[in-house]
């Protein structure tokens, strides 16, 4: 082997060692990409090193919405941003810069069952991950199965410390399902560990005057009330159900496909009648909207 096999073996070799995969994989691309653009050394280094810092942010964004557990498919694209209330759409831009974060405050999300309170969150969290902060998304009822396991084992309070490691916890449907007062108390123990130390974002579709059904208590729903309200930023969502309004968008759509030229529809049922004695199918009357 020449010199410069040896060269070009060592250096694949150091940076293997040095874990610079990138690196690695496009120095011999970029240096002759230096020699074609009479790049300084400087310049050919800068390359790479740029490369490799690009690689890796994405490899940890990409591992980062792994974690957070968030559905990538509701995006901040995928989201109507016109049904939203004037004020719920500037509370909603106002919190993508993620400043909220920093001061640990939290974000309550109020509104009926498919007003988007869920989808608002998921999107506007997938955009702080890929701005680098650390998210976590989970129902209520997943929440409290895992608290529950954690403290038959004796382990809740490990648990809640891996529950700090991130910025923002997104709590979906507080409320929904009826816990009982043992469920509801694990809760609120996560809440007041989490208490200006890291936001939590909730959404519920029952009102704070309904919340003693929830925590079982009018104590603990008072003491659980003032620590999420703090420092909190409120958003209410009084608008229709999304998904009804597209399951009634989808039957108007059938109805119109349904409805044919007179001509042509006697024409087609004359053919029908007189064939292989076939009758033509029942128009479509009505659409499942669950």
């Amino acid at each position: 082997m020449n010199r410069a096999g040896n060269v070009t073996a060592e250096l694949t070799q150091n940076l293997k060692y040095l874990h610079l995969p990138t690196v690695r994989q496009c120095y011999e691309e970029v240096a002759r990409q230096a020699e074609r653009e009479s790049l300084s050394y400087e310049r050919y280094l800068h390359e790479l090193v740029q490369r490799e810092c690009e690689e890796r942010q994405e490899n940890r964004i990409t591992k980062m919405l792994r974690e957070s557990q968030l559905p990538l498919e509701k995006s901040l694209e995928a989201f109507d941003t016109k049904r939203l209330p004037a004020k719920a759409a500037r509370q909603m831009r106002s919190l993508l810069d993620g400043s909220f974060l920093e001061r640990t405050d939290n974000v309550l999300v109020f509104g009926n069952p498919g007003s988007g309170k869920t989808h608002m969150l998921q999107a506007i969290s997938q955009e702080l991950v890929r701005r680098g902060h650390r998210m976590l998304f989970t129902s209520c009822e997943m929440l409290v199965q895992e608290l529950l396991i954690a403290k038959r084992d004796l382990k809740l309070s490990r648990l809640i410390k891996r529950y700090s490691r991130y910025e923002g916890m997104i709590i979906d449907d507080l409320g929904y399902i009826r816990q009982t007062r043992e469920e509801m108390e694990v809760v609120f123990t996560l809440l007041a560990e989490r208490y200006e130390r890291g936001s939590v974002l909730l959404t519920s579709n029952l009102p704070f005057s309904k919340w003693e059904g929830i925590f079982k208590d009018p104590m603990t729903t008072a003491a659980a009330i003032d620590r999420l309200v703090h420092h909190s930023i409120i958003i209410e969502l009084n608008i229709p159900s999304y998904r009804l309004e597209q399951a009634k968008n989808n039957l108007q759509s059938l109805e119109t496909d349904g409805k044919e030229e007179p001509g042509l529809a006697a024409e087609e049922s004359g053919e029908l009648s007189s064939g292989s004695g076939l009758r033509p199918p029942p128009p479509a009357s009505s659409l499942d909207s669950r």
